[in-house]
């Protein structure tokens, strides 16, 4: 059925890495791409799945050309047979090896572990009040902006508009832009669904925002970021991201702070936040000036982290998410 297929498709690339291990011990050469392709999903499905091991065989044999069955037929029944000595914990949880180590570093090995096994499973769903899915974690960043009805905010990285919207239900009036217009559209469309009718979806750059200065209570900096505590999400990200382009992101993010910190009218707020776990993408990022932290813990299972908080995907089922929060002091 379409929830197997969907299992199979998401779970093979997540699962890439060690299921390449599993079926390498038993190549003597490299198949060709369309092989390599089935070994990994036969592999998936006799050690993540759950797949009866007869069907798992059975059904990937089938899907190879007659040439190739037995050899198909071979390698998966000795991946069914021959237990794994796993060469590493990150082989063993798929990752990169630069992601697993920066993790580990970052978290301690414990959570690092647990967070990179937590999204290997498939994400919940979850709906709000008004219909519209939205991860918990990313509800919980919404509720952490102050607004209250008469308020102006600006979401200035808004799209697909989840947070927007949600931030519209405290009767706040929402300013939701994105760079581009298409995501634009989708804020449009999204905040018509849930009838969010104070939310105003503009085309705008973060990093060179035309608003007037001061004239926000609150502004959302909803980050564009690597998306490394989404990995539950985007199976493939994994392999997509590299360090270089972590360097890349975060320096936008700098850009964009610093650029709409002076959209906070004297004792409004500015919150950012990230769906990644790094460090890089967040406190190490310079603090405006004239702003102080804002220290009360946010509703959520957010852990202290530096000046802010993080909610780690283990804590409560959630993408990894972090927060920091300031008022404009001067």
């Amino acid at each position: 059925d379409r929830k197997f297929v969907t299992d199979l498709v998401y779970g093979t690339t997540r699962m890439r890495r060690a299921c390449d291990a599993l079926v390498d011990r038993f190549l003597a050469t490299e198949p060709v791409p369309e092989i390599r392709t089935l070994l990994r999903l036969g592999a998936y499905q006799l050690v993540f799945a759950g797949v009866a091991p007869h069907a798992a065989v059975g059904e990937t044999v089938a899907l190879a050309p007659k040439r190739l069955r037995g050899f198909v037929n071979a390698v998966l029944r000795n991946v069914g047979r021959v237990e794994m000595q796993w060469p590493s914990e990150a082989v063993r949880l798929s990752y990169p090896d630069w992601l697993f180590d920066r993790l580990v570093g970052e978290l301690g090995e414990a959570d690092a572990v647990a967070a990179l096994a937590t999204m290997n499973e498939p994400p919940e769903v979850t709906e709000r009040a008004d219909g519209y899915i939205q991860d918990l974690g990313s509800q919980w960043v919404a509720a952490a902006v102050p607004a209250a009805a008469g308020d102006i905010v600006l979401d200035a990285c808004a799209a697909p508009g989840g947070k927007a919207t949600a931030i519209a239900g405290t009767g706040a009036v929402v300013v939701a832009a994105d760079l581009q217009p298409h995501r634009v559209s989708l804020i449009a469309q999204n905040a018509e669904l849930v009838a969010a009718s104070t939310v105003f979806p503009v085309v705008a750059d973060a990093t060179s925002s035309a608003f007037r200065r001061g004239g926000f209570d609150h502004v959302l900096v909803d980050a564009p970021c690597s998306g490394l505590g989404t990995l539950r999400r985007r199976p493939d990200a994994r392999w997509r991201v590299q360090p270089s382009s972590v360097g890349e992101l975060a320096a936008l993010q700098q850009r964009i702070v610093d650029d709409v910190a002076g959209l906070v009218k004297p004792g409004g707020t500015l919150t950012y936040s990230v769906c990644t776990l790094l460090a890089e993408e967040s406190t190490e990022h310079r603090v405006p000036d004239g702003f102080t932290p804002i220290t009360d813990r946010p509703a959520g299972a957010w852990r202290p982290f530096g000046i802010g908080w993080r909610v780690l995907p283990q804590d409560a089922g959630t993408d990894g998410m972090i927060l920091f929060r300031w008022r404009r002091t001067g």
